[in-house]
């Protein structure tokens, strides 16, 4: 089986969790990482034997000053990559596709940047199909990859009216808290709906969506709520029924000790996941409750994991090498070990 090489701009938190998922799959390989940082984190990719790359020869003097190998700069790493994986920080993405499109290759942007940087939005379960053979797509943020996966879940199942949605931001990266934040308040955004609504509809323009959101001070995840009114009056079978359909949703509850963010990152770590990583929407089945045709429920978004399986994916999509959406998703299901019950 001829492999498909995958290059990784920018080895950040987004960066760093995509090359190792890459290295994860039979049908992939990781062609390289590139990016400017000479500290620790740069370090660990050439602990783990991933070839490193600078920008441009500038930053490849600063690296090889800091005693980092360097294979070349980003150019030359592109001439081996049959697609690249921009997680660069927002809006320098949309810079760097004219070298991507110069030399023809195919890419993939992250949710920071805006949806006509590429004219198509990704996600797994929803328009995997859409994507077949594309030049280029862009995998929703983390917040808007949850709203998409379980609204369509709901969608498929016929019992999807309109969504109504309170998202609990956290304020910052984890490792990135000493350097800002917000403490001791709640920073809620000014516009409703908040971007994440009609960023779902540029996956999926038939979701009767609106979203609201406020920043808190917390770096964990984020929490959703939200009010979904059905087609008709259900049951709570029904809709765990439809969430069942999404083999990236997993149930939790609250009477299993999981009450909170912070409970459910341990969970992650006993089991050891890479990072503490969870790629699922964790849903709290002993919260969700269904009155007439009013859905009510909440979960948890790990914002630094759940756009990594979709990524896989979408590498997949753009470059053919799978043309089914389902047999896709199992593949990088099982690589992840991702799954609908943690134990």
């Amino acid at each position: 089986m001829k492999k498909i090489k995958v290059a990784v701009n920018g080895y950040g938190v987004i960066g760093k969790r995509v090359a190792d998922a890459v290295t994860m799959q039979d049908d992939m390989e990781l062609a390289g990482v590139c990016d400017v940082i000479t500290d620790w984190r740069i370090k660990i990719a050439e602990e783990r034997k991933y070839p490193v790359f600078a920008f441009d020869e500038t930053f490849q003097k600063n690296m090889k000053d800091a005693g980092i190998k360097i294979e070349g700069t980003l150019i030359q790493l592109l001439e081996t990559a049959d697609i690249i994986v921009d997680c660069t920080p927002k809006k320098i993405a949309a810079q760097n596709i004219t070298q991507y499109r110069k030399l023809n290759k195919k890419f993939i942007v992250q949710g920071g940047e805006k949806h006509e940087t590429t004219g198509h939005s990704f996600s797994a379960e929803n328009n995997y199909e859409t994507a077949l053979g594309l030049d280029s797509t862009r995998v929703v943020s983390c917040n808007t990859t949850s709203i998409i996966r379980t609204l369509t879940a709901l969608k498929n199942a016929g019992l999807l009216k309109k969504a109504r949605g309170t998202l609990l931001r956290r304020a910052t990266d984890p490792w990135e808290s000493h350097l800002g934040g917000i403490m001791n308040t709640l920073l809620p955004e000014k516009d409703i709906p908040s971007h994440q609504g009609p960023d779902a509809q540029s996956v999926d323009p038939s979701l009767d969506v609106i979203t609201a959101a406020v920043k808190v001070p917390e770096t964990l995840s984020h929490l959703h709520y939200w009010n979904v009114t059905l087609t008709k009056n259900a049951t709570k079978e029904e809709v765990l029924d439809a969430f069942d359909k999404s083999s990236r949703i997993a149930m939790i509850n609250y009477g299993d000790g999981l009450p909170a963010n912070n409970s459910i990152k341990e969970l992650m770590l006993s089991l050891n996941r890479p990072y503490g990583d969870m790629y699922e929407v964790a849903l709290w089945k002993d919260m969700l409750k269904v009155v007439g045709d009013e859905l009510f429920y909440a979960y948890v978004v790990d914002n630094q994991a759940i756009v990594i399986p979709e990524t896989i994916d979408a590498i997949r999509a753009l470059t053919g090498i799978e043309n089914d959406a389902l047999k896709s998703i199992q593949k990088t299901n099982a690589s992840l070990g991702i799954k609908q019950s943690f134990y």
